[in-house]
């Protein structure tokens, strides 16, 4: 799942994409609100963490603009303000969830999951294909009675695979989908972790290469 991150205090900003990421989700952090929407329009993000108290463009504009240029990615606005009044208002703005500060990031993970399944292209709670199974929100894969002991990057990756069962995933998708900016492009982390997953899959294989397309199960 990629997630955009849009927090100007860039302690806590690194705090929620280090969690995050230990949580499979693949993450960009931005500190004010015009970069924001350029990510936006950049990248297809699945949920946008948005701080309303932001520079540049305030937090409630970016949600108004990420609402009226039809973003498919799911807001969930954080802020300091616990007020009713305050999430109400969040809500109404276009907010999908709101989360005040302090938080714990088992909520925060919770509701970006929740909030993954609620977007247009909503992700079921577990993925299945034939004798392998995944559940994103435990963080547990097995292929028959045998768990998958998978990295970060190669449970998001199966992921990703399971979420489009049978349907051609490109080495760029994936790339888009499980890592974020940080990635060199030229990299081929991707093949890498194609090649260590299939081993953890075991026999039969299941992921087959499409020359020139990408991966997919079969």
């Amino acid at each position: 799942m990629r997630v955009l991150v849009v927090e100007d205090d860039e302690q806590l900003a690194d705090v929620i994409a280090r969690g995050l990421r230990r949580d499979a989700f693949a993450v960009d952090v931005v500190t004010d609100g015009a970069v924001a929407l350029e990510k936006a329009q950049e990248v297809t993000y699945d949920v946008i963490v948005l701080d309303r108290d932001i520079p540049t463009v305030h937090g409630d504009v970016v949600c108004r603009r990420l609402v009226a240029d039809r973003s498919v990615a799911r807001i969930l606005m954080l802020t300091a303000a616990a007020a009713v009044e305050d999430r109400v208002e969040g809500l109404l703005l276009g907010a999908d969830d709101y989360l005040t500060k302090p938080f714990a990031m088992a909520e925060l993970v919770a509701r970006l999951r929740a909030l993954g399944r609620r977007a247009l292209r909503p992700r079921p709670p577990k993925l299945t294909w034939g004798d392998l199974w995944l559940d994103p929100g435990s963080r547990q894969a097995a292929r028959g009675d045998v768990p998958l002991q998978l990295t970060n990057r190669e449970f998001a990756v199966l992921e990703e695979l399971l979420w489009e069962p049978g349907q051609v995933v490109s080495a760029e998708d994936l790339m888009e989908r499980v890592w974020d900016d940080r990635l060199d492009p030229f990299s081929n982390a991707v093949r890498v972790t194609m090649l260590t997953l299939r081993r953890k899959l075991g026999d039969p294989p299941v992921i087959a290469t499409v020359v020139g397309r990408g991966y997919r199960l079969e």
